[in-house]
């Protein structure tokens, strides 16, 4: 049989994964955004994570009938927590309901989507098998292979790693493994619960060596040493990982601790570490801006949730200006990556700038994401420098600008 693929979800992981599957089989694309859908048909990528678009042969629609020309479906969906750091399963749900009702017989489905073990079992084969009126095993086959994509790497992209492969059986497992296999490395996980296991603790383990650097970052604050000057001399030894302190926004590395310990909680064990770390990771904003207590005038350099993507969801710039609004700041705020005229909801507070024309006497500048755009001449110290008043405070989280030059030009330098 040829395969026909169809990738629901298009997205950071959706898109590049069909435009590197477009190379070797019929590709349909199909996002519930209409709009998405009308700027892909004109080669338009939102998350621009595809050079020149055009050069693939996708298929897109808002249409999910689409979805019953393929016989390989893959489910790229984002899968976020909720305000009380619950997953949030509903868009992933919601995809299975519309994948079931245009479910064809002797279709594979696999799943992207980051959830916790178990969950593609108890969620989503019940939904398939409802929606569509087929059984799992004999009508139709699952598998989850988890999504590896870094926003804005262009090294590490789809068909330079492996890749995680699982199915619901032998003949599943081989299939999908086949698929995937044509584009890139793969790797067989015994059981859909172990690929979904896999996934979800290598963004624990990110998050935890994270958390360990900010609390070492909170003890070296209070012992006034620099944090990147003892990492970089523990860092001589041979076996010692050089992690770096940061606030932890996104969609990946914040998110996906709770999914594993929501289950965990779920089956009566109550996690310890895990949760330690997220508490540490989320107290960072509330530190930063505890640093600027006293500075009424503060402008936000980036405010995506990393540096050089044009993602601000879940950033961690959200919770660092409310906290400098709470102390009494007025802020500005200023990303490349925000398209001109925008204003997203989450940043209805700050005054958005789209450039550094007109701000003047500053008390502090903060550099949240250092965007690639700030290298140019336009941002450099010594033009950030004019636009403040007397004794600013250069908050440079990630270590973006020269500590000294910094200094040299009258600023009181601090980072993490």
């Amino acid at each position: 049989m040829e395969t026909k693929i169809c990738v629901v979800g298009l997205g950071y992981v959706g898109l590049p994964l069909a435009c590197l599957f477009s190379k070797e089989y019929q590709v349909l694309g199909f996002d519930i955004s209409e709009k998405k859908i009308n700027n892909l048909k004109k080669g338009i990528d939102e998350t621009g994570e595809v050079d020149n678009l055009s050069q693939y042969n996708i298929r897109y629609s808002a249409n999910p009938e689409i979805i019953k020309e393929a016989n390989f479906i893959i489910v790229a969906v984002p899968t976020p927590i909720t305000e009380s750091q619950r997953p949030d399963l509903s868009l992933v749900e919601s995809a299975s309901e519309i994948v079931g009702r245009n479910l064809t017989c002797g279709s594979v489905v696999v799943y992207e989507s980051t959830v916790y073990p178990g969950c593609t079992e108890e969620i989503c084969i019940p939904i398939l098998e409802k929606e569509s009126g087929l059984k799992l095993g004999l009508d139709f086959k699952i598998g989850y292979s988890p999504e590896r994509v870094n926003p804005g790497d262009k090294e590490h992209t789809i068909d330079k790693i492996y890749k995680i492969v699982s199915g619901n059986d032998l003949e599943a497992l081989k299939r999908i493994a086949e698929v995937y296999g044509s584009i890139t490395t793969v790797h067989k996980a015994s059981s859909v619960k172990v690929a979904e296991a896999a996934k979800v603790i290598e963004n624990v383990q990110r998050d935890l060596n994270i958390a360990l650097m900010n609390e070492l970052a909170l003890i070296f604050d209070k012992m006034n040493i620099s944090t990147k000057e003892v990492i970089e001399a523990a860092g001589t030894k041979w076996n010692f990982h050089k992690y770096q302190p940061g606030l932890v926004g996104g969609h990946c590395i914040g998110v996906d601790p709770y999914y594993l310990t929501y289950k965990a909680q779920q089956l009566g064990y109550e996690p310890k570490v895990i949760l330690a770390g997220r508490e540490i990771n989320e107290y960072m904003a509330e530190f930063v801006a505890s640093k600027l207590t006293g500075k009424n005038k503060i402008l936000v350099m980036g405010l995506t949730f990393k540096e050089n993507v044009p993602d601000f969801r879940n950033t961690k710039a959200k919770e660092l200006i409310d906290n400098l609004i709470k102390q009494g700041s007025e802020v500005s705020g200023i990303d490349p990556k925000l398209p001109l005229g925008a204003q997203p909801k989450d940043f209805s507070q700050v005054k958005l700038v789209q450039s550094l024309a007109g701000i003047s006497n500053l008390n502090a500048i903060v550099v949240f994401s250092p965007h690639e755009e700030f290298k140019s001449a336009t941002y450099s110290l010594a033009n950030l420098r004019k636009i403040c008043g007397s004794n600013p405070i250069l908050f440079d989280i990630k270590g973006f600008y020269n500590k000294a030059e910094a200094q040299n030009l009258g600023f009181k330098y601090l980072t993490l």
